[in-house]
């Protein structure tokens, strides 16, 4: 089953993410310190430029050519030299470890959440908080129905909250989201101060 994902509200580079898991995991991988909807349009920049999704051929491809591609105005992220070495480190990954089948990873032997979010978190720029984003994105939005995937993916997790992109659906809930983020902002802050 294909979802249906808004998250850019993009129709192309919403469909490229639904229809490409690849494209998604890649996604979710630009999302730091740029905004939600730059991030998950930047697999399609990649596509747009480079011409391959494909994980084992963003592996195997020369690192200055893929930069280039990457930095191109409008750069892909921020921070193009370290996320495109990201990107092709989470290529090999895939590559290497799930035979180049994104979906392997929450598909092979039938995991549980708690054992996808440990997969998830060995991928290369994966830490704790984004592959339990990643995870509840998986079951909010994509069918994933794990057993124990609410549980593993925490507040993220949680029906009807507003914490991260997996609870983005149209322009309203990335609105709600960001509001929600400034919040948890401010409130680290004043716990500083």
């Amino acid at each position: 089953m294909t979802p249906t994902l808004r998250l850019v509200d993009d129709p192309d580079t919403d469909a490229l993410l639904s229809e490409n898991p690849f494209a998604l995991l890649v996604g979710m991988l630009l999302d730091q310190q740029v905004p939600m909807e730059v991030a998950f349009a930047g697999p399609a920049k990649i596509l747009g430029r480079f011409g391959s999704l494909d994980p084992a051929t963003i592996a195997s491809a020369d690192p200055e050519e893929f930069l280039a591609d990457f930095a191109q105005p409008p750069a892909v992220h921020r921070f193009p030299k370290s996320m495109a070495q990201r990107v092709q480190a989470l290529a090999a990954a895939v590559a290497d470890d799930w035979g180049g089948d994104t979906t392997t990873i929450w598909t092979d032997g039938a995991p549980t959440g708690k054992q996808i979010l440990t997969r998830l978190k060995a991928l290369p720029g994966f830490g704790e908080q984004k592959a339990k984003i990643f995870l509840a994105l998986l079951g909010k939005q994509c069918g994933l129905d794990a057993p124990g995937w609410r549980e593993a993916a925490g507040d993220y997790g949680v029906e009807g909250s507003h914490r991260s992109i997996a609870d983005v659906v149209d322009p309203e809930s990335l609105l709600a989201v960001r509001a929600f983020k400034k919040e948890q902002k401010a409130a680290a802050k004043a716990a500083k101060a």
